[in-house]
């Protein structure tokens, strides 16, 4: 099975060379720089995660037909993962993308407390300026996080992304049986359902 590490394929791929250091300004504005000029679209806030993110979507996500393992994820992309056994900067985490669309996620959990509660605060800063997809700050998770935890892995795989899969459906909405809705009193929620019901 095809396995891919990201920074190093990306910059292959692309003909990038990015900053080793992914927390610096510079990174974030050679990103920004990379994503206009290959028209790469990555609205504000542009954090170093999202940038890179979009252009590995852009670049190797596309190219990931057969099964491909997407693997060693820079920490700035993955609060919740350990660091690599041999690279600090990068993280243990996998992704596995089918028929170009990620069927799952796997990581060597974080298990070091301090280590955690920086990242969260890391990602609360990307959150303050506008990042939704930034996690917030878990202080209850740190908390248990300081009573010990083996060491633990994570593995993500929805039945959701399965049926995409073998239904070779595009949106996930097509595959849930039942689709997040809106609230009642919302008064374009009742317009469109009295609409579909005549």
């Amino acid at each position: 099975m095809r396995r891919i590490e990201m920074i190093g394929e990306l910059e292959k791929v692309a003909n990038l060379n990015i900053p080793k250091d992914l927390a610096s300004e510079e990174a974030n504005k050679y990103l920004i720089d990379a994503c206009a000029r290959f028209d790469v679209k990555c609205p504000p806030p542009q954090p170093t995660a999202r940038l890179l993110d979009k252009l590995v979507g852009e670049f190797l996500e596309v190219t990931c037909v057969n099964p491909t393992f997407i693997i060693n994820h820079p920490e700035i992309m993955s609060p919740l993962a350990k660091w690599h056994r041999s690279n600090s900067v990068l993280t243990e985490i996998f992704e596995l993308f089918i028929n170009k669309d990620e069927l799952c996620n796997a990581y060597t959990e974080l298990n070091d407390p301090v280590v955690q509660r920086q990242r969260f605060a890391d990602q609360l800063k990307d959150r303050q300026s506008g990042d939704d997809e930034a996690m917030a700050l878990d202080e209850t998770f740190c908390n248990a996080l300081e009573y010990g935890l083996a060491p633990t892995g994570g593995w993500g795989l929805g039945i959701d992304r399965l049926a995409m899969l073998f239904t070779d459906s595009q949106n996930i909405k097509e595959v849930i049986l039942f689709p997040a809705m809106r609230p009642q009193d919302d008064p374009a929620s009742v317009k469109a359902s009295l609409q579909a019901e005549n």
